[in-house]
């Protein structure tokens, strides 16, 4: 097994990739969901990706959906209880 192939191996086995492509769904995604939020009157300011599990190279990067307050919790807790009653 060549060094590369040894060190890519590795990294997938710790949940990472060096040789993805960046997940380029990652960012709509967070339009996306930004967008539903503010259509239920939702706000999360510090929604975004995690740009060290995007830049680093994980397999699957995350989202960042950040601190809110108490207020902006109980209406997405209220859009979400809506909508599991759909």
């Amino acid at each position: 097994m060549s060094d590369r192939h040894h060190a890519n191996a590795n990294a997938n086995a710790h949940g990472h990739d060096h040789d993805h492509d960046h997940h380029p769904d990652v960012p709509d995604c967070v339009g996306r969901l930004r967008a539903a939020l503010e259509a239920n009157g939702i706000t999360l300011p510090s929604l975004g990706v995690d740009l060290p599990t995007f830049a680093g190279g994980w397999s699957t990067p995350l989202v960042a959906l950040g601190n809110c307050n108490a207020e902006t919790a109980q209406r997405l807790t209220e859009a979400l209880v809506r909508a599991a009653i759909r």
